[in-house]
């Protein structure tokens, strides 16, 4: 499928806080922790959980939230299709969108109980 102007300005728009519990329902649901969900979360955006919370608390939009990640060097590396996007064909100009897919990948990972060491990705040498 191709994201479209009108899917990333909508997904860029969502509060992150309001997905945050969903993320975290569905994770535990599947015998993960809020632990393991922070891990992820600061290996991709390199928010740990203090300024995860603050970022919370300040209910900022998906767009706020990944302007202010350090997106991990090997994000590249998180491919694959997720709600029908394949992660690595989303174009440049809907970095939101993408970045939400990836994070959302990396969830969908945790939740059907890959290892953290291959969901934490690292460049093979």
């Amino acid at each position: 499928m191709k994201v479209t102007a009108k899917k990333n300005e909508q997904v860029a728009k969502m509060i992150f806080a309001s997905i945050y519990p969903l993320y975290l329902n569905r994770l535990e649901k599947n015998g993960r922790t809020k632990e393991e969900l922070n891990q992820v979360i600061e290996w991709f955006t390199g928010f740990d959980e203090k300024k995860l919370q603050e970022l919370i608390d300040e209910k900022v939009t998906f767009e706020s939230f990944f302007q202010r990640a350090k997106i991990h060097p090997n994000a590249h590396l998180i491919k694959g299709v997720v709600c029908g996007y394949r992660i690595e064909e989303i174009e440049d100009e809907f970095e939101v969108y993408r970045q939400c897919r990836r994070l959302e990948k990396l969830i969908d990972e945790l939740a059907k109980g890959r290892k953290m060491e291959k969901i934490l990705r690292e460049e093979k040498k």
